[in-house]
């Protein structure tokens, strides 16, 4: 059995789960509603507060959707009470972010400033040197992070750009290490 797959999920208070035919999962919370397919094999229950899934059998592909299919449900039961945040932190001299009504706008060294705006469901704020990205759904969060991250990477050599805040650069010598 897949340890992560066995596990149930708890469905905290003020969260409703339903579970159509076909496995189509809705979780409607406090911050919003999420709606997921998964794979019609596997046996999701709701039951006593709690979301069990079981597979069929133990081929390889089901225990490898089974542990997968619980994290994304319980991805969708945590995103829809607290939410989820990722931070990025711009380094470098000029660098600056801020936010022109729901868009984000960024000064990041080129001859113009990038315009990036947020998809639906996605709330960015700016507090200094730091853009913090929100929202109920954990993979949109982090594709909207990584979009702005590709705008300006870490610089191997002097470090400016946008990272991930607590990421960690190891950062390569300059050509003149080189020479004796």
């Amino acid at each position: 059995m897949s340890r992560i797959g066995k596990k149930p999920i708890d469905i905290p208070n003020g969260v409703q789960v339903t579970v159509d035919n076909n496995n189509h999962v809705t979780v409607k919370g406090p911050k919003g509603q999420l709606e997921g397919d998964f794979n019609p094999q596997l046996n999701i229950k709701v039951e006593d507060n709690q979301i069990k899934i079981e597979r069929p059998n133990d081929s390889a592909f089901m225990r490898a959707i089974h542990g997968t299919t619980r994290a994304l449900i319980a991805n969708m039961v945590k995103g829809v009470t607290e939410g989820f945040t990722v931070e990025l932190e711009i380094v470098g001299i000029g660098y600056r972010a801020a936010m022109k009504g729901k868009t984000l706008e960024l000064q990041l060294g080129y001859s113009h400033p990038v315009i990036y705006e947020p998809p639906e469901g996605i709330q960015i704020a700016v507090e200094g040197n730091i853009i913090k990205v929100s929202g109920i759904d954990k993979q949109k969060v982090g594709q909207v992070a990584a979009e702005i991250r590709d705008f300006r990477k870490p610089d191997p050599y002097k470090g400016k750009g946008i990272r991930y805040k607590g990421e960690v650069l190891k950062l390569k010598p300059g050509k003149s290490v080189g020479k004796k």
